[in-house]
């Protein structure tokens, strides 16, 4: 059963290839968690010289605050909004 928040894959053409996105939503959440981990990694990293402690500490703020994000971008999987039609009108269906 298709996800009625999700009007069909990306499609991203390159070259004599097609990048196909299904389930866009879960891509971006996978994307998002790859992006934490990727900023406490340098973060960590950083932080063994005193000189780039300070961007460790930034990279540590910024993968905290995509913590934050990935509650939003689950919730936002099953809640969207629709444009509505006034009665009558014929028109697509697509999701805004």
């Amino acid at each position: 059963m298709s996800d009625p928040a999700e009007s069909g894959p990306w499609v991203l053409r390159i070259g004599h290839e097609e990048l196909v996105v299904r389930q866009r939503y879960e891509v971006v959440g996978i994307v998002n968690d790859f992006l934490i981990a990727l900023w406490f990694i340098i973060g960590s990293l950083l932080f063994f010289h005193d000189s780039t402690a300070t961007a460790g500490t930034w990279l540590f703020l910024l993968g905290s605050c995509e913590l934050a994000i990935r509650p939003v971008i689950r919730l936002s999987r099953f809640v969207h909004l629709r444009r509505l039609r006034p009665p009558g009108l014929r028109g697509s269906d697509q999701d805004f």
